[in-house]
C-alpha cells in the first residue's frame, strides 16, 4: 500500500509544478504516469499477502477484525485490510531462576507456598499453541500479547493454588508426578477457553528451602548408614550359622568314630602299621606288644 500512497504524492506533486509551470509541461505529465503506475503496482501489489508455513493472518479492515485467516501460501485480499501474522506452531514458555534461561530476564521461577507453610520455587516450562481458527477472536479479546495476559498469569496462579495441597517433602519426591498432572488438567480448561491448547507442562526443578534439604540429606544418609549395618549383621549371622554347621558336622563325625572303634580293631590296625614299618628299608626299631606281654624289639 506504501507504493499507492507514493505514487498519489508523485502524480500531486507533479501536476502542481506543472500548474506552477507551464514551461514544466512535459514533466508533469511523465510525473502524472509515474505516480499513476506506482498507485497501480501498489495497489496490485497489496492484493497478494504470502503467509509461511506454521502462520495463519488475521485481517483488519479500519481497525475492525475480519473473520476467518490466511493460510500458509499466497492470498489475494482486499489492498485496504492490515494483516496480522499469528504463529500456531508449538511455543513454549518457561520460568526460571537462571537470569537468561526464561522469557524474563531476571529470576522468574514461581514462587509457591507448600501444605507446610514452607517456600518452594518451581522452575517450569509450558508448551502450547494457537488454534487457527481462534486467531480472530484472541487478536480481538487478548491482542498480541496473548502470552502475557493468559499464558504466564494462568500457569502462576495454578502453580500457587495446587501447590498449597502438598507437604514441601512430597512436592520434590513422590507427588511431583502428581502435581504436574493436577496442574495440566486445570491450566488446559482454563488455555481451551481462550483459544489455546496446551500440550505438556515440565516441571524443571523443584528447589526446597535450605533448612529441608539439610534434613533430606541427614535422612538419607541415616538410611544408608542402616542399609550398611544392616548388611554388615546379615553377614556376621551367616558366618555365625556356617561355623555352627561346621562345628556341629565335626561333632557328629566324633561320635559316629567313636561308636564304631573296638579294640580288636585298634589292634588290628595297629598291626597293619607296624607290618608296613618292618618292610620298611630305612633303618627302624620296632617295639611290639600290646601292654600284656613282653614287648619285641625288632632292629635293623
Amino acid at each position: 500500500m506504501f507504493l499507492a500512497i507514493l505514487g498519489v504524492f508523485v502524480a500531486f506533486l507533479a501536476y502542481t509544478l506543472s500548474k506552477a509551470n507551464p514551461n514544466m509541461g512535459t514533466f508533469g505529465k511523465m510525473g502524472r504516469y509515474i505516480g499513476i503506475a506506482l498507485v497501480v503496482l501498489g495497489i496490485l501489489t497489496s492484493c497478494f499477502v504470502q503467509i509461511s508455513p506454521g502462520i495463519v493472518g488475521v485481517q483488519t479492515l479500519f481497525g475492525k477484525v475480519q473473520p476467518g485467516v490466511l493460510t500458509e501460501g499466497l492470498n489475494v485480499v482486499n489492498p485496504l485490510v492490515e494483516v496480522i501474522e499469528f504463529d500456531v506452531r508449538t511455543q513454549n514458555y518457561t520460568m526460571s531462576a537462571i537470569t537468561d534461561e526464561g522469557q524474563k530476564m531476571g529470576d522468574d521461577a514461581i514462587r509457591v507456598l507448600s501444605a507446610d507453610g514452607l517456600e518452594v520455587v518451581i522452575d517450569m516450562t509450558v508448551l502450547f499453541r494457537v488454534i487457527p481458527a481462534k486467531a480472530p477472536e484472541i487478536l480481538r479479546t487478548l491482542g498480541k500479547g496473548y502470552r502475557d495476559v493468559v499464558v504466564r498469569p494462568t500457569v502462576r496462579t495454578k502453580s500457587r493454588d495446587f501447590a498449597a495441597y502438598y507437604d514441601a517433602v512430597s512436592l520434590y519426591s513422590s507427588k511431583r508426578d502428581e502435581f504436574q498432572q493436577r496442574l495440566f488438567d486445570a491450566m488446559d480448561d482454563a488455555f481451551k477457553d481462550r483459544g489455546i491448547v496446551l500440550e505438556q507442562v515440565l516441571i524443571r526443578n523443584i528447589n526446597l528451602p535450605a533448612s529441608v534439604k539439610s534434613a533430606i540429606e541427614t535422612k538419607i544418609n541415616a538410611e544408608q548408614e542402616a542399609q550398611k549395618m544392616k548388611f554388615v549383621l546379615d553377614k556376621e549371622r551367616q558366618e555365625a550359622d556356617r561355623k555352627r554347621v561346621e562345628a556341629q558336622g565335626i561333632a557328629d563325625y566324633q561320635r559316629i568314630l567313636t561308636s564304631t572303634l573296638t579294640d580288636k580293631l585298634l589292634q588290628y590296625e595297629q598291626i597293619q602299621v607296624q607290618k608296613e614299618l618292618v618292610k620298611s628299608p630305612n633303618a627302624k626299631v620296632v617295639v611290639m606288644g600290646n601292654g600284656k606281654t613282653a614287648p619285641i624289639l625288632i632292629g635293623q
